[in-house]
């Protein structure tokens, strides 16, 4: 079973090191109750999965859609990992090996969906807004025992079309193949509101500030602070998704005070934090 290894603060050392204690997390292995297909293009389920626990790699001929309800779910699939927080949906395209990491305790919908059906991309994961009505539908799907044949039918060709109109929201991490930096990466990923520079991360991986710096544009296409700002984006949603103050989500983001937290979230979503939480309520409403 994989293992996952918190980093002491200050220190990649035991992200390196087998032998150090780790932390194992239950393994969880969701069936379906049956294979969606042309005349049942969508199954749902509502998943209770055991806290932390981890679904390993797989992947299925169909797109699949997991929705928490409570909770956020980390999905990693081609090199790119996804933080998904409450009230927000990843896509999943049909034949995509992924692994899903459930942080804390979570309580989500999966819906799997035929390849004809699928509205989506067929090749890229995206996170999307969930509208009210698509968070309905998904929970009438998932207890379809009380819908009739039309009923659910309708209820899945409206699914369908509405995630086709859904917003999406760009969460996506790229992970990198070359170790020093893939040190470099998941320390953050354990710590996003750490001020370190990219000097001091280079002290501490062994390669110069000038190495990580061209790892960063040429393995992620990115620079060090924007992949920083992306990993801070995405913690901030969550922690904001379960509901945390605004100066708590800018102290554990790494901003000083709210203010500058808010602007580098309205550059980046274009709109306010409370905005984006005005409309994580009407979803719940």
């Amino acid at each position: 079973m994989p293992r996952e290894v918190a980093p002491t603060p200050g220190s990649l050392a035991s992200l390196d090191a087998p032998a150090a204690p780790a932390r194992r997390r239950p393994v969880y292995s969701p069936v379906p109750r049956a294979r969606p297909s042309a005349a049942d293009p969508v199954i749902a389920h509502l998943r209770r999965p055991p806290p932390n626990a981890v679904i390993h790699p797989h992947r299925h001929p169909w797109g699949q859609l997991s929705f928490p309800i409570s909770g956020s779910l980390r999905i990693t699939a081609g090199g790119i990992t996804w933080l998904v927080p409450a009230m927000r949906a990843v896509w999943i395209p049909p034949d995509v090996e992924h692994n899903v990491v459930v942080l804390g305790t979570v309580r989500f919908y999966a819906c799997y969906i035929a390849p004809q059906a699928c509205a989506l991309s067929a090749d890229s994961c995206a996170v999307l807004e969930v509208s009210p009505l698509l968070r309905e539908l998904m929970e009438a799907l998932a207890h379809d025992d009380t819908l009739g044949e039309r009923r659910r039918q309708l209820c899945a060709s409206l699914l369908v079309e509405e995630l086709a109109a859904a917003p999406t929201l760009s969460l996506g991490l790229a992970l990198p193949s070359d170790r020093r930096l893939q040190a470099l990466c998941h320390a953050l990923m354990e710590d996003p509101g750490s001020s370190l520079t990219l000097s001091e991360w280079a002290a501490r991986t062994g390669a110069s500030e000038r190495t990580l710096a061209r790892l960063f544009e040429s393995e992620l296409k990115t620079s060090f602070g924007s992949w920083r700002q992306q990993l801070r984006l995405a913690h901030a949603i969550d922690l904001m998704s379960r509901g945390r103050p605004l100066a708590h989500v800018a102290a554990e983001t790494g901003y000083a005070h709210a203010g500058a937290f808010s602007t580098m979230f309205r550059r980046a979503l274009g709109q306010t934090p409370r905005d984006f939480m005005a409309r994580r309520r009407r979803v719940l409403a």
